[in-house]
């Protein structure tokens, strides 16, 4: 079962979703979640609003936890923190951050890893301790061990207080890709063969483009007290409305966020242009 303060529509979301044999199933179809959703004019606008979400979240909660993720997409949101934190209308010292996804055999150091991204992006910019920066260890071999140690991680530090997440072109949050079912904690996930195609460039020979990556599971997403979903551009359009208008189904990851009690869809005109 899942476990939450959140409820929809009197029905707590143990009632609504539960975990059997590893994989976490869907209760109920349609139920009825409003997304709130704001309507920003273009990605600058969208990433000044985003941003003015985890500001008050970090504001009112100095010592919160916060769910990060990778992509082009929250770059400029990133941007906007760092500026409002070098107006000294910030402080992340007390900040604990956990990542959504790394790519498994990769270093912290590689300019491809997604800690590098995060600390090129975010971390090196402002006052979060380095020790309160965590992502899944892609050096870890073992994938088992790298999962269970992530969750353990995310546990020990008391869940997450609001998760952003970006939205791909199919639906997939962090690495969780279209599927026959929604898999509940972190994991390690084979890339697609377009993923590793599309990589190749950033590195100097095929054998060292990463073939698989850690994520955390729909599980761990859902558990998030709130969510922030950061989404840009007419090409993504289609899969907003899928997302979150259209049936609850792990072929679009997303969907699930249906379920959630307390998600915000900050995204452009463009991103919206089917949603009337």
């Amino acid at each position: 079962m899942i476990y939450t303060n959140g409820s929809v529509y009197g029905r707590t979301f143990e009632q609504i979703l539960h975990v059997q044999n590893g994989v976490l199933s869907v209760c109920s179809t349609r139920i009825g979640v409003e997304v709130n959703i704001v309507r920003a004019k273009d990605y600058k606008d969208m990433s000044k609003k985003a941003a003015s979400v985890i500001s008050s979240q970090v504001i009112m909660k100095p010592n919160c936890v916060l769910g990060l993720a990778t992509g082009s997409t929250p770059i400029g949101t990133y941007e906007k923190l760092v500026e409002w934190y070098n107006g000294d209308n910030l402080d992340f010292s007390k900040v604990v951050s956990v990542n959504l996804d790394e790519y498994k055999g990769l270093t912290r150091e590689n300019d491809q890893s997604y800690y590098y991204f995060m600390n090129d992006h975010l971390f090196s910019k402002i006052n979060i301790k380095k020790e309160n920066t965590h992502l899944p260890d892609g050096t870890e071999p073992d994938a088992n061990k790298a999962c269970g140690d992530y969750d353990k991680v995310i546990e020990a530090v008391g869940g997450i207080d609001l998760q952003l997440l970006g939205l791909g072109h199919n639906g997939h949050i962090g690495f969780n890709e279209p599927a026959e079912e929604f898999i509940p904690d972190t994991h390690c996930v084979d890339l697609t063969a377009s993923t590793i195609e599309a990589n190749q460039r950033f590195f100097a020979s095929y054998d060292e483009v990463p073939k698989q990556a850690y994520t955390m599971g729909i599980r761990t997403i859902m558990l998030a007290k709130k969510v922030l979903v950061v989404v840009s551009g007419e090409e993504k359009a289609a899969i907003v409305k899928d997302a979150f208008f259209g049936p609850i189904t792990p072929k679009v990851q997303a969907s699930v966020l249906q379920l959630h009690p307390n998600v915000t869809l900050v995204a452009d005109e463009a991103a919206l242009s089917l949603i009337k």
